[in-house]
């Protein structure tokens, strides 16, 4: 039996892995419609979720690397993260530019890795 636990796993990835205390997980946006704004809110919303699930929350975020299709969303994205994440509770974070997402409508993706312990 594997130490790994495994959040929702289908044949292709797992909302999140869970291996030692610490979860690892990635957001997309709920739907392909909406500005930066909209699509990040809902993609926080979702990793909320999947925190919580994996016994953890947006406060003990360790590291976020933030996928943009365009730079020019940074700043209504960061805009919602810094609403988003609790005062003091900043993890390390990269943020880069790719030519595309998985899906030709997504603005944004986020992958992070949290401690357990909520």
């Amino acid at each position: 039996m594997s130490d790994i636990e495994r959040l929702n796993p289908a044949a292709r990835y797992a909302d999140a892995t869970i291996f030692k205390g610490l979860v690892q997980a990635v957001e997309v946006p709920a739907s392909e419609e909406g500005d930066i704004r909209s699509q990040t809110a809902e993609m926080l919303a979702l990793l909320e979720s999947t925190l919580e699930a994996a016994g953890s929350d947006k406060g003990r975020l360790l590291m976020a690397t933030l996928y943009l299709i365009d730079m020019a969303d940074y700043a209504g994205m960061n805009e919602v993260w810094e609403a988003w994440l609790p005062a003091g509770c900043a993890p390390a974070r990269a943020c880069v530019q790719v030519a595309a997402l998985a899906r030709p409508g997504w603005r944004v993706e986020i992958a992070v890795m949290a401690a357990q312990g909520v």
